[in-house]
């Protein structure tokens, strides 16, 4: 269950940082108050992860997350780079989150 918390804190964090951007420098009231919440539950979820999960572990599985959801979102939302180099860097970085979460596994932090 503590790595859904995780997941679901890392899905959080692409919420928070794809806000930012509607935020419009934090001058948008609606936009700014749900960056704002997703961030807390971001840290609130991540937090109860770390509970159990290593901290470097933990911390490397949610900025992961955050950094593909977020390039993904980028190309969907803002026709960000396609480009077949920054796409293998993204599968790179789901590599490390899958082999993290294994070692971690076999290690006894469930």
């Amino acid at each position: 269950m503590v790595w859904t918390y995780l997941v679901v804190a890392g899905l959080f964090e692409c919420c928070w940082a794809i806000g930012l951007k509607y935020t419009d420098g934090f001058t948008k009231l609606i936009p700014s108050l749900l960056t704002v919440s997703a961030m807390a539950i971001s840290f609130l979820l991540l937090s109860v992860a770390m509970k159990t999960i290593p901290v470097g572990t933990a911390y490397a599985v949610w900025t992961g997350i955050g950094a593909i959801g977020v390039a993904i979102m980028g190309m969907v939302l803002f026709g960000e780079s396609r480009d077949i180099l920054r796409i293998i860097c993204l599968l790179l970085i789901v590599a490390g989150i899958v082999g993290l979460k294994l070692v971690s596994s076999s290690q006894g932090a469930s």
